[in-house]
Parts: C-alpha cells; structure tokens; sequence
C-alpha cells in the first residue's frame, strides 16, 4: 500500500468526522468555552520533558526483531532455500459506526483510554453543566495530532500517488487508524490501550503483506519498543534502550546495507552526484585530497572512490597525487577498503594515498586531519551528519566549525529529505510514516513480495531508522533527518555559503541509464538534487563553500 491511502477520501471522510467530535477548527471546545487561549498556545502547554530520555542501558531489554516475530517469518531470511508459507491473517474487526455528535460539546468529556480507538470515540455527559474536566496531557497530544492529521491529508489530497480500490483504502484506512492510535496511547503512557492496540497490529502488519503492511510492522516494533521502555505516569522521560547490536546483528545489518547499494538508487545517486561535483572542483589541479566522514557509511570495496579514480584516469593531465582520508570508528574496515583502493589506483595509474583517522564525528578535532600545502581539499558527507544533530545543537556546530577550520575548496552533503527530527513525537511518527510509505512502496514495485532480498532490506535496514525514530529519545535518537531548508539554515549559520548544482540533466541520463523501475524522479530544488519516489523527495543532495 503506497503512502496515498493517507490521502483518500474515506480517510479524509473519517478524520472529518473525528474532527467534529471534540475539535472546532483544531481547538479543543473545552478551552474555546473555558477562556481566550489562543490556538497556538496549545503547543506550548504540551509537556514534553516526560519525553526525554536518559543515556544509561537498561540491561535485559530483547529488542531485536526476534522479539516480533516468531521465527518462521525470519527462517526464510536467513535460509533463502527454505519454504516459507504465508501465515494465517488474524482478522480484526473495526466498527464502522458513525459518531455522534453530543447535544452540548462543552460539557463532554473523554474517557480515560487514549482519544483515538481505531477511528472510534466514546463521549460521556458530565453530570455537571458547569463542571469542565481538567485538561490532560493525552487531550493536548489528541488536538495537536488531529490538527496535524487534516493538513496532511489535505496535502496528500493533491499529491501524485497512485488510486486504489475501494477495499484495499478502507482497509489500509483501518490499519493507519490503528497506528496513529497506538502512537498517541504510547505518547499518553495508556500501557494498558497501547497493548491492545498492539496485538490487532500484530494481526495485521505483516511483514510479508503488503507495502504498507511491511511498512507497518516496522512502525509497530518501533511502538512496541518505545512502550516498553516508557515509565508508569507521574515518573519523567524513560528507561533508557539496551544496546543489543551483536556481530549476528552487525552482519546483517552489513549485509543488507549491501543490499540497498545494489537495489536503490539512494546511494548510487549520492555517489554519482557527489562525484561529479568533486571533479568539478579537482579540474586542472594537481594534488587534490578528499575527507570522507564516515567512509561512504562503511560499505565494502569503496565503491565510490573507485569510480572517482576511473574518472580521474581518463583526464588530461591526470592528478600527480590523489589522497582519501577516512574518517570514523571502523578501522579495521578501512584498512581493508584502502587496499583495495590502492591496488585499483595503481591499475589506473594513479599516484594514491591513503590515510584514517579514528574517531567519532562528534570527538573529531582539527588536528585529526592532515592537510599539505598547494593541495585542493574536498569533504564527502553521505547520510552523516544528521547522526550529530541534537537538541544543543552544539555537536553539529563543532564538526561544521571543524570543516569550516579546514577550507575546503566545496563539501558534498548528502541527507534523508524528510523531518524525523521534530518537537512532537506524533509530529515525527506522521512524518516518518509518510516517508518510509514512499520507500517501501519503491520495494514493492521493484521486487517481488516473498524476495529474501527485499525482506532484508526492509526489515534489518529501514527498519533499524524507524525504530530508532520512534522508539528513541535523548542521545539514543541519532536518526535526525531533517529537510533540505533546515539544512541550508544550518550551514549558513556555521558560514557556509551554497554553491549550487547544475546538473540535473546528466543526473536524469544516469538514472534512465540505471532502469530501476519507473518512479523514481529527479528534481532540482533550490541550487540541490532531490531523489524522490513518485514526487516523494528521498534523498537531497548539496554544495556548500566557506
């Protein structure tokens, strides 16, 4: 199911009918008959520091996949020779009965579950008429998530994606229901609804159903994650995550990191365009250096680079001396990379070094980085430096005065298109759900429904970002995407100036030349180049100058 569902009209139908129920014109109408308070101090009155986190490990936390899921939907992604059957789908019946509107709004109020029950609301009459419940932190996160529901399908009402029948909207309808509901039971600590909510979820979010099933399993393991970390009310923030990446772990999230490289276009695209504007700037110099934070996140062989030093090759005059330092904590990995690369520089008769520095984005110093004189310098961020954005902002700050320390002639900036990194965990979660709808869909028309490969993209790569998302604050949450505006506000402030990409149509040429599937698009926004699915940006790609 592609993110459209969110924009059909039974959703449109019902959510206008919820809005009905309690919220005039996003407001709830307890406070329009209480006082004067304007819509937007809404958002102030929220209480979100029972939403941080702290930074200790709570130990035996199983937050692994395994935990979801019985091992016969994992036996066939680690034995892809095996036969797998499509379990039983639990069927899970949804009232479709229309609400009723109370004979006086003011003086309703809600029932203690959390307000959404699957699309349903129980409203009782005060016994009172002058008696108005207290607002509670469950009924601002009820207005603010209805508020930000109607923009967004009004938004969607007007986008690109595909129609669907009838049966597949109202049941895909149902299960963004039951995910948005479990969301705010989560966010209003309701452990007891959550769990209910849950185990319909269970029923219904496949992880070898459709798209948007898929994609669902991954937002409920988020949830369930995040529910069991969250303290009873009355405490603050919760527990902290275990960390439980073991090397079983590690290698499949390798594997199929390797996996994405060879299926998506993300990367490959990050790659192409970030090469070609480093040889823009490497054009008629002879000692050029490229720093690459994170080393291309680590994929194997350096396949970036590789295709730098072909393109370098085929110059005239090649560069005397060619330098790529590697910066971040995999070493051993790097040592592996730079061989290699040397041996296909010296087939290519390439004078080549190089170099790595271990550490951290967020422990880097100036002085970790080797620079000569009459050399021409380029840092290569691919899906980095969102990794060390945080609430002081003050990581992100000290590796962008780093960078700006070092002069680089241009530095490429890759980023997820896309906001995860919000004030409002319900904000983020609405987010992250359109996004990663987009990119499951791309799976869904790019490979067949029971491929091993696309199960594992799916559930040890993109899943790993949407737990992170939803389930983690504080320093836990490293999956900070933001848009490319946000960017360009960041990068300015550290003093950088943009220096626009000019060349959408050679990027257009590669990608027909790639023949993935039709879908993809590429656009050029503002001086960048966004990778989108179906309008849908993905990925945006920038240059920016000290």
């Amino acid at each position: 199911m592609a993110p459209g569902l969110l924009a059909s009209p039974l959703y449109n139908e019902q959510n206008t009918n919820r809005l009905k129920v309690g919220v005039v014109n996003g407001v709830d109408p307890r406070i329009r008959f209480g006082g004067t308070k304007r819509k937007s101090d809404l958002f102030y009155d929220l209480d979100t520091s029972d939403l941080l986190e702290n930074d200790e490990d709570k130990e035996g936390q199983n937050r692994s996949i395994t935990s979801f899921y019985s091992q016969r939907y994992l036996s066939i992604l680690d034995n892809p020779n095996s036969t797998w059957q499509e379990p039983g789908l639990t069927d899970v019946s949804f009232a479709h009965n229309k609400m009723k509107r109370s004979k006086s709004l003011p003086e309703s109020s809600f029932n203690d579950t959390c307000s959404l029950n699957a699309g349903n609301m129980t409203i009782y009459r005060s016994k009172s008429m002058n008696s108005l419940p207290k607002l509670r932190f469950r009924d601002h996160i009820w207005t603010y998530t209805q508020r930000y529901l109607e923009a967004e399908a009004i938004e969607d009402a007007i986008s690109e994606y595909g129609t669907f029948e009838d049966d597949g909207n109202r049941d895909g309808m149902h299960l963004v229901q039951l995910l948005v509901s479990c969301a705010e039971a989560v966010a209003c600590r309701d452990k007891t609804h959550a769990s209910t909510l849950l185990a319909k979820l269970r029923g219904d979010a496949l992880v070898f159903g459709s798209s948007f099933q898929r994609v669902a399993s991954c937002f409920m393991q988020g949830l369930t994650d995040r529910l069991a970390l969250v303290q009873p009310l009355g405490a603050v923030g919760l527990v902290a995550p275990a960390k439980n990446l073991n090397a079983i772990a590690l290698e499949k999230k390798e594997e199929a990191l390797q996996l994405v490289y060879a299926t998506c276009p993300h990367i490959q695209f990050s790659h192409f365009v970030a090469n070609l504007s480093i040889l823009e700037a490497f054009e008629g110099e002879s000692y050029v250096h490229v720093v690459d934070l994170g080393m291309t996140q680590g994929l194997r062989h350096g396949h970036q680079w590789r295709a730098l030093i072909e393109s370098l090759a085929s110059q005239t005059p090649t560069p005397r001396r060619l330098r790529i330092t590697a910066v971040g904590p995999c070493v051993n990995q790097f040592v592996t990379i730079g061989n290699e690369l040397e041996a296909y520089a010296r087939e290519n008769g390439i004078n080549f070094e190089f170099s790595m520095v271990e550490s951290s984005l967020e422990t880097l110093k100036p002085e970790d980085i080797t620079t000569y004189k009459n050399e021409v310098l380029v840092i290569n961020s691919i899906l980095q430096l969102h990794c060390v954005v945080k609430e002081s902002r003050g990581a992100l700050n000290s590796v962008l005065q780093i960078i700006h320390e070092l002069a680089p002639k241009v530095m490429v900036l890759v980023e997820q298109d896309s906001n995860h990194n919000g004030p409002f965990f319900i904000g983020r979660f609405m987010e992250a759900l359109h996004y990663y709808s987009a990119i499951f869909d791309a799976l869904d028309a790019m490979l067949p429904k029971y491929d091993t490969k696309r199960a594992k993209i799916e559930q040890f790569y993109f899943a790993e970002e949407i737990k992170n998302i939803v389930s983690c604050e504080g320093p836990n949450r490293v999956e900070r995407h933001e848009r490319v505006d946000q960017w360009r506000r960041r990068m300015s402030r550290a003093g950088f100036q943009a220096s626009p990409i000019k060349m959408a149509s050679r990027a257009k040429q590669w990608l027909a030349k790639l023949e993935v599937c039709e879908g993809y698009t590429i656009a050029e926004e503002k001086g960048c180049l966004v990778l989108g699915w179906k309008s849908k940006p993905i990925v945006a790609v920038s240059c920016w100058k000290p």
